[in-house]
């Protein structure tokens, strides 16, 4: 029988976890890069073995691909962008028919308030919260699903897109999203399904050249500097 695992290691494992998935997400490991645990525990100023577990689960996570001898920040890739896309679609469809049926009219309540609250965000609020606002909404309605597996999944995938929303997000404004957010808030609470799925799809969706742009604005962003894409 293996020996437990302590505390301490569980927990210096998730921080190392946590802080390469972050620079997956951020594309601070770049599309195509081979990476070495010997670079990243020095970075990080831990040993190779929790960089080996943490990056092990990041190819299990779909942010790495396994390669000779080491691990491979999977590309930017327009096709298993839209793959992605469509999946989110799938799962808060199963969420918001899930919780037209099961959520309370307190929880709606609730929700309504976040939605009033997130409004509130200032102008100047960085992309990255403001996206994070938007996870936050998507995640009340599959919290109102009471199904674990589908918010897992949601959860999952949200990070997979999100240097993609990030990109999408200054194309198409905060004010729209708020608007189609509360479309969708309004169906649910007349408990009527079909409204709530076309409101939902219209906008979770991303059409292909939609796709295409963001990446390749997404790519400048990675690999230019700042002052030349701006």
């Amino acid at each position: 029988m293996p020996a437990p695992i302590s505390k301490t290691r569980r927990e210096r494992g998730s921080g190392v976890f946590e802080a390469l998935r972050d620079m997956a997400i951020s594309y601070q490991l770049k599309p195509g890069e081979r990476l070495s645990e010997i670079e990243l525990a020095q970075r990080l100023g831990v040993s190779r073995t929790p960089v080996r577990e943490a990056l092990t689960r990041l190819v299990n996570d779909g942010f790495l691909l396994p390669a000779t001898r080491g691990f491979v920040r999977r590309p930017l890739d327009v096709q298993e962008t839209l793959d992605l896309y469509e999946a989110r679609v799938a799962i808060e469809s199963a969420c918001l028919s899930l919780a037209i049926a099961r959520a309370t009219d307190e929880e709606i309540a609730q929700a309504k308030a976040y939605l009033a609250a997130s409004q509130k965000a200032a102008p100047d609020t960085p992309v990255e919260q403001l996206v994070e606002l938007d996870e936050g909404f998507h995640l009340r309605v599959a919290d109102m699903a009471r199904n674990q597996e589908l918010r897992r999944m949601l959860g999952v995938l949200n990070e997979r897109i999100r240097f993609i929303r990030w990109i999408d997000m200054e194309n198409v404004g905060r004010s729209a999203t708020q608007k189609e957010h509360l479309q969708i808030l309004k169906a649910l609470q007349a408990r009527d399904e079909a409204a709530a799925q076309e409101a939902l799809k219209s906008h979770i969706g991303l059409r292909k050249e939609q796709i295409v742009e963001a990446i390749a604005k997404g790519l400048a962003r990675i690999y230019l500097p700042p002052d030349v894409v701006g």
